[in-house]
């Protein structure tokens, strides 16, 4: 009797494969996992060196924290292709924490807060059953349409207020890299063919060294090695308030890692169950709580990677975790991370246009699934996208709105997703039961898989 071949999310890969699709997704979600310490750092005004040191605790926590999430350990991680990053929905609720109380607090309050999230992950993996293919869909499709500001900004120059974003030269580049990428997408098959996004990045960066819109000289000046210590910021300080403010950050989050979740399962064709769900949060959770310990902040899976899946078809979860292992190296060895930083902002842009225009596609193919026909699935579907994508088309729509409301109405993927669950209990309450009986058929059919798939291994 004949082996069964794994699927291919379990698939592992030959090492030279495991490393260029691994850096692959290093540089697409790079910018933005430097992204919070930087932000961050700035708004408490924090010096040049302790900037330093919060880079070098994100990439070092992001990789042990992808390495949870897609190796697995007992009931944490998902076993998905999910690279994980810091969040930016917990960006306004630091910074109010460390100007109100100090940076001891805001790792004292992420610590708590990614306990809290290992506590509830299986009450909250119980909500699955409000997730049938209509809100699945609506929401993937929200996910995929919410990046694009991110890809505009990166096709600018990535900072819109310096006085050259959007320039001629900038916009040129970000679309030639966007020609070579499809160029190879469309021309090769097989392992060259998804490379596309790496080789169109690395044409785009030659092509901008060449004409003097990037160099290397910061190369130079970063350190060989360089290890965070933990509590390198002090030991962290707790405090009612700011725990209460980062937990209710981190339910955001959680709605948000449902929806990264589901998205990666159907486009790899391994529908998340309710264990999946609980695993992935614990994997948050402790991957939050490390972060507290080491100079980090909270994680979830960053949904820039996600049409990166789509677009080269590589679902194996040992690929993502070999992205963990480079990210690692970077934490340790900033002059690895400085290589990679000199990829110019027109160019991560000019891939993004592409990988995350394949998330919406694989939300409108999930869409394409569903039963419009006597239903009152096309309400749901209009409603949930039109307010999931408000805070994006139009970010000062809740400019007069503070405290813990702004920091749901901020995030599109959460409205999106809330409304699409509401209105399709309420409107489709005749298929809902039938529907859920059907969704519970199917998730146990999969945890046995999973089961079976565990006890193989």
């Amino acid at each position: 009797m004949s082996k069964r071949s794994p699927h291919p999310v379990d698939e592992i890969l030959p090492l030279r494969q495991l490393a260029s699709y691994g850096l692959q997704h290093v540089l697409v979600m790079y910018a933005g996992a430097v992204a919070v310490p930087l932000i961050l750092g700035s708004a408490l005004g924090l010096t040049q060196q302790q900037m330093v040191t919060l880079i070098n605790a994100n990439l070092l926590t992001s990789g042990i924290a992808t390495l949870i999430q897609t190796i697995g350990i007992w009931k944490f991680g998902a076993r998905l292709p999910l690279i994980q990053g810091c969040s930016f929905i917990a960006i306004a609720p630091m910074i109010m924490i460390g100007k109100q109380y100090g940076l001891a607090y805001v790792f004292g309050s992420v610590i708590a807060a990614g306990a809290l999230t290992v506590a509830i992950a299986p009450v909250f993996s119980r909500l699955l059953r409000f997730f049938p293919p209509v809100v699945i869909g609506s929401l993937i499709t929200i996910i995929g349409v919410s990046l694009m500001p991110a890809a505009a900004i990166w096709l600018g120059g990535g900072n819109p207020d310096a006085p050259g974003f959007g320039s001629m030269a900038n916009l040129l580049l970000g679309f030639a890299t966007v020609s070579v990428t499809l160029f190879v997408y469309a021309r090769f098959k097989g392992f060259v063919g998804n490379l596309s996004v790496l080789i169109g990045l690395l044409v785009g960066t030659i092509v901008a060294a060449v004409c003097g819109m990037t160099n290397f000289a910061h190369v130079g000046d970063a350190a060989w090695f360089e290890i965070s210590a933990p509590f390198a910021f002090g030991l962290p300080r707790f405090d009612v308030a700011p725990v209460l403010v980062m937990a209710l950050a981190m339910l955001v989050i959680m709605a948000e890692t449902t929806g990264n979740v589901l998205a990666i399962g159907t486009i790899i064709g391994r529908p998340s169950t309710q264990k999946t769900l609980g695993n992935a949060f614990r994997a948050d959770g402790l991957s939050t709580m490390l972060g507290g310990i080491f100079n980090s902040f909270p994680y979830n899976a960053f949904t820039q990677n996600t049409g990166l899946i789509a677009l080269s078809n590589v679902k194996s979860r040992y690929v993502v975790a070999s992205a963990g292992a480079i990210m690692i190296l970077m934490g340790l060895f900033p002059k690895l991370g400085a290589v990679i930083a000199s990829v110019p902002r027109p160019v991560l842009g000019g891939c993004a246009i592409v990988m995350f225009g394949m998330t919406t596609v694989a939300g409108i193919q999930e869409l394409s699934r569903v039963r419009f026909d006597g239903t009152r699935n096309a309400i749901v579907v209009a409603v949930s996208v039109s307010v999931g994508v408000l805070p994006m088309s139009f970010p000062s729509l809740f400019s007069h709105v503070s405290g813990p409301a702004k920091l749901i109405l901020d995030s599109g993927i959460f409205l999106g997703a809330l409304t699409a669950i509401v209105l399709n209990v309420l409107l489709n309450r005749e298929d809902h039961a039938a529907g859920t009986h059907e969704a519970h058929e199917t998730h146990e059919a999969h945890e046995a898989h999973e089961n079976a798939n565990a006890e193989a291994q």
